[in-house]
């Protein structure tokens, strides 16, 4: 049940657009799920945000284009604001797809994939 639960939302995060929509999916945490939609990694591993700290290479620190993983989040940066503040966009963000300025404190991992 939980594996077609997790299918379906991953064909939600895939017909999403890039925009920030509400949603609520039962408290599964569907960042790497969208994360690997978004990038064409279907591994199901890459579902749990914190093994994207394994995938690909070391980027070495921020950049465009750079997948930025915490411990329980995942997402890519595509830019800086007029401040110099990092752009993420990521899935299960406040429960929306959404590109916003994050503060990258407790990263665990920058990756070029």
């Amino acid at each position: 049940m939980r594996i077609a639960l997790i299918a379906a939302l991953a064909l939600v995060c895939v017909a999403s657009s890039a925009e920030a929509r509400p949603r609520r999916h039962h408290g599964l945490p569907w960042c790497g799920i969208y994360m690997g939609q978004y990038l064409g990694k279907p591994d199901r591993k890459l579902w749990v945000a914190r093994n994207w700290a394994a995938e690909g290479y070391n980027a070495g620190g921020p950049g465009v284009g750079v997948v930025v993983v915490w411990p329980h989040h995942v997402g890519v940066i595509v830019g800086q604001d007029a401040s110099g503040e990092w752009l993420v966009h990521s899935g299960n963000d406040g429960g929306a797809v959404r590109t916003r300025a994050r503060s990258l404190a407790g990263v665990i991992a920058y990756r070029r994939v």
